[in-house]
């Protein structure tokens, strides 16, 4: 019994993995309502509102990006054999998330400048 892992029971992993898949139904759900409304925001705006338009899109995208790569993340932690997995994976992804994050800001800030010099 000595350094003996923990093994998540296939039951379990399989609920989880299931429960991922329909949070990330649901999410898609949302976003696909949330493009919608702001299609129709952008049919509606004039030329003066574009830089809005253009942060609002990239926020959006960001959303969707950072979102996805959660839902990447649960879906890999579902399928962990052992809680050692499970920390390599969440080790991995915030060392990627915290670089994504750090490009989206900026990538913010420039489409905000851009906005402000219209």
């Amino acid at each position: 019994m000595a350094n003996q892992g923990f093994e998540i029971p296939t039951d379990m992993r399989d609920f989880a993995e299931k429960s991922v898949e329909r949070a990330r139904k649901a999410f898609e759900g949302f976003v696909e309502a949330a493009q919608k409304a702001q299609n129709a925001v952008d049919v509606a705006a004039s030329t003066a509102q574009g830089g809005a338009r253009d942060a609002s899109a990239k926020a959006l995208g960001f959303a969707e990006q950072n979102v996805a790569a959660a839902f990447e993340l649960a879906s890999k932690v579902v399928k962990a054999k052992d809680i050692q997995e499970v920390v390599n994976l969440q080790t991995e992804f915030v060392k990627t998330q915290m670089a994504s994050i750090g490009a989206q800001a900026q990538a913010f800030g420039d489409t905000i400048r851009k906005a402000g010099k219209a």
